[in-house]
C-alpha cells in the first residue's frame, strides 16, 4: 500500500473538509469579489468552493486541481454551471492577463516552488488583479495534530519508519515571511495576518478534519523514506485517533487550534 493522496479522498473531501470550508468565507470576504471578476481557483479540489464562487460572478470561473481524481470529482458535480475544470498546479501555470481574481484556499501549503508559483499567478492575474491565500501556518500549525505526530514518532510499532517522514507543507512563522513572498513575485501586499483560531469538536470530528487534509501527506508514500504497508497506516490512524480521543476535555470534545495565514496580493 503506498498511502493515499488527494485523489484517492476525493469522493469524501467535500463532506469532511470542515476547518478549510469555514476559513474559506474569510478569504472570500477579504477578495471582495464582485461581479464582474474573473476567477481561478487555485486547488479546486471537488469544486464545493468553485462553485460557491460561481454565484458570486457573472465572469468566468476556472478550477485547477493537481489531482485528476479531484477534478473528475469536480466536473461531475458541476451540476451544469459554467465552471471550467482541468488538472494542474500553480507551478505549471502558464497563461498571462486572464485573471482578476486568484482564489487559493487551504493549498499553499503544497506549492513546492512558491517563487515560480507565485510568478506564475503574478503573470496570469489582469492589472490590478489580486490573489489571496488562506493556508496552515507556522511549523505548529495545529498543536493537537503535532501531539498525535509526536506519539507516532514514539509508538514502537510506526517509530522507525516514521523517523524517514520528510513534511511536504511549506510553512512560515510570521505573516511578513508570507509577504515577503509575495512582494518577491511582484505583488503588493495590502493584507497579511496569521489568525489563530480554535474550534471545539468530537474526536471522531477531529479525525475527520485531519483525513481530509493533513493525512494526505502524512500517509503518502512518496514522503517516506521506507516503504509503509498495510499495517503502519494501520497503526497510524490507530494512534492518531487515540490521541484525538486523549485530548477530549470533560464534555468529549477537542479544542482544535490552527494557526493560518490569511494574505492578498495585487498586481500593479
Amino acid at each position: 500500500m503506498s498511502g493515499i493522496d488527494f485523489t484517492t479522498i476525493a469522493t469524501r473531501y467535500e463532506r469532511d473538509s470542515l476547518v478549510q470550508r469555514t476559513a474559506a468565507e474569510t478569504l472570500i470576504s477579504l477578495l471582495d469579489i464582485r461581479r464582474d471578476d474573473d476567477i481561478l481557483d487555485l486547488g479546486s479540489g471537488a469544486g464545493n468552493l468553485t462553485r460557491r464562487l460561481r454565484e458570486l460572478t457573472g465572469g468566468s470561473v476556472v478550477g485547477i486541481d493537481l489531482a485528476e481524481g479531484m477534478v473528475r470529482e469536480a466536473e461531475e458535480k458541476r451540476g451544469g454551471l459554467d465552471i471550467q475544470f482541468a488538472a494542474g498546479n500553480a507551478e505549471s501555470l502558464s497563461v498571462a492577463g486572464v485573471f482578476t481574481v486568484i482564489f487559493c484556499n487551504s493549498t499553499f501549503q503544497w506549492f513546492r516552488d512558491p517563487g515560480r508559483a507565485l510568478r506564475n499567478c503574478h503573470r496570469a492575474l489582469k492589472p490590478g488583479g489580486r490573489m489571496g491565500i488562506q493556508a496552515p501556518a507556522k511549523k505548529i500549525y495545529c498543536p493537537v495534530f503535532i501531539a498525535a505526530m509526536d506519539a507516532v514518532g514514539h509508538d514502537p510499532r510506526t517509530a522507525r519508519t516514521f523517523t524517514g517522514f520528510r513534511s511536504p507543507w511549506l510553512f512560515r512563522e510570521s505573516a511578513d515571511e508570507y509577504a515577503s513572498l509575495f512582494r518577491d513575485a511582484g505583488f503588493s501586499v495590502p493584507f497579511a495576518k496569521i489568525e489563530t483560531i480554535t474550534t471545539l469538536h468530537a474526536p471522531d470530528e477531529v479525525m475527520a478534519i485531519f483525513e481530509s487534509g493533513a493525512a494526505a501527506g502524512y500517509l503518502n508514500q512518496e514522503y517516506y523514506q521506507d516503504r509503509i504497508d498495510n499495517a503502519y497506516v494501520s497503526a497510524f490512524r490507530e494512534i492518531v485517533r487515540t490521541t484525538f480521543k486523549g485530548r477530549a476535555n470533560p464534555d468529549g470534545k477537542v479544542n482544535l487550534t490552527f494557526n493560518r495565514i490569511y494574505l492578498v496580493g495585487v498586481k500593479a
